[in-house]
């Protein structure tokens, strides 16, 4: 009689305990108190990451800051309109140098995106055994760390030792060498990223290995590629080295009596403030302050195109997978 009073009990204890899991769990015990070493951790380390982001982020906003202060003041229409000063004149502006910055930096980017573009693929498409696509890999991570003036003494030897002067096609291939690492390795990790089912389900409706590359790698890739260029392009606009030796500086435009001259020495936003903030004249000093602020709002601008970029891909192949 015992036995059978102890077995309908327990069957009622275990079938109570199953609808109720947390039944004996000291909730006291799960409590977030600063009185316990681990929470106590946990939050000093907290505060010491978030002491030390703010603190990494001081240069940033000191830097914008004072740009925002010294040159949104004498930002104006007219600084992109007019040509530089004389030393002693209280007019003029930068307008050459914005025209000369955007056409060299474009030709950077067309001779930099498709040599870049192609290596990524193939860089994308070869076995991870293949000796020449690992050279590739090597050199272009190699290239990213290249001083950016030894790229401008190359260009120097490479172009205006052989056309006899300074130009901006000089300086547009000076610039390249920098934008090829970004655009290659960027274009390889995006092609990567596609979701294996796409190529997959190409490659099982009988696609060419061609095919399969330009109508499905390459367009889901695109956010990806093009986050690349822009970061190739934000770093290229903001180069002062290699255009010193290459396109150097001048005091006019681009269009000469209707003509594009590209094989003269082309002026330039970053080496304009390198010549201006040397000088000892006030308005020269103004302009160079206004200068460096277009310029970094140029580049935060091709920054933020590409983060924008970045995600957009990131989303789309979570949504694919």
């Amino acid at each position: 009689m015992i036995q059978q009073d102890v077995q309908p009990r327990s069957k009622h204890n275990s079938e109570a305990h199953e609808l109720d899991p947390l039944r004996g769990v000291d909730f006291s015990k799960l409590e977030r108190s600063l009185r316990r070493p681990r929470t106590f951790l946990s939050m000093f380390l907290s505060v010491v990451i978030s002491a030390m982001t703010l603190l990494a982020m001081i240069p940033l906003f000191s830097v914008v800051g004072l740009l925002l202060w010294r040159g949104g003041r004498k930002l104006s229409i007219a600084d992109f309109t007019q040509l530089p000063p004389a030393p002693l004149d209280q007019n003029g502006g930068f307008g050459n140098a914005v025209l000369g910055t955007l056409v060299i930096v474009a030709m950077a980017t067309l001779i930099s995106v498709p040599i870049g573009l192609l290596s990524a693929i193939f860089l994308a498409q070869s076995k991870s055994d293949n000796r020449l696509a690992s050279s590739v890999r090597f050199a272009a991570k190699v290239l990213t760390g290249f001083p950016s003036i030894l790229a401008g003494v190359f260009a120097y030897g490479l172009v205006v030792m052989a056309t006899g002067g300074y130009s901006a096609i000089a300086g547009a291939v000076a610039l390249s060498i920098l934008m090829l690492p970004t655009i290659l390795l960027t274009g390889e990790d995006a092609i990567r990223m596609v979701p294996s089912k796409m190529k997959e389900a190409a490659i099982g409706m009988g696609t060419t290995d061609t095919q399969t590359v330009w109508m499905v790698l390459l367009p889901t890739a695109v956010p990806g590629i093009l986050t690349g260029v822009m970061l190739a392009i934000a770093r290229a606009a903001g180069e002062t080295a290699p255009l010193l030796f290459t396109s150097l500086f001048s005091n006019y435009w681009l269009l000469w009596n209707g003509q594009v001259t590209l094989m003269r020495p082309t002026a330039s936003l970053a080496v304009l403030i390198y010549n201006f903030s040397g000088m000892p004249f006030a308005n020269q000093m103004e302009l160079a302050w206004a200068a460096a602020l277009v310029l970094v709002l140029m580049v935060l601008t091709a920054n933020l195109i590409g983060q924008s970029l970045s995600r957009k891909q990131i989303n789309s192949n979570q949504e694919v997978e």
